[in-house]
């Protein structure tokens, strides 16, 4: 196994004993479904008070489970990483009582910069939304 292999093994280790006790996850009650190096599913139920004044889902809510997967995702790979840009298209409504599964894969993790994809569909399999969000490692990496 690589070095880049052994770090991001150890890095998805790290995250799923963290992941129990992460503030906002808990917060919204989203919760980690799988992770693997530079992949992960995360899955947020959506609640009555997570509407807006349209009878929709706000678009804060569904930027948070895709966020909280774009975040697992990219730091599977390398450790520590903080967004710096984060794009996300709304495609369908979400409504009270979806569950919203959010996945993120990262297209490109460099030492100055990675790159992610994720979808956010719903318990059907209907498109919500997609995003991409692009990090910059924090303090020096080795890799």
């Amino acid at each position: 196994m690589s070095e880049r292999e052994n770090t991001a093994a150890s890095n998805v280790s790290d995250l799923l004993a963290e992941a129990r006790n992460e503030p906002i996850a808990s917060f919204l009650n989203m919760q980690l479904l799988e992770l693997q190096p530079g992949y992960s599913k995360v899955m947020l139920k959506v609640l009555p008070e997570h509407g807006n004044f349209n009878g929709v889902t706000f678009g804060g809510i569904i930027m948070a489970v895709a966020d909280q997967a774009f975040g697992y995702a990219v730091n599977s790979v390398r450790r520590p990483n903080v967004a710096s840009q984060f794009n996300i298209h709304f495609i369908a409504p979400a409504r009270a009582g979806d569950d919203l599964i959010a996945e993120g894969r990262v297209v490109r993790s460099g030492r100055r910069v990675s790159i992610a994809e994720m979808t956010v569909t719903n318990q059907d399999g209907k498109l919500i939304a997609k995003a991409t969000g692009t990090t910059i490692p924090l303090g020096q990496n080795p890799l």
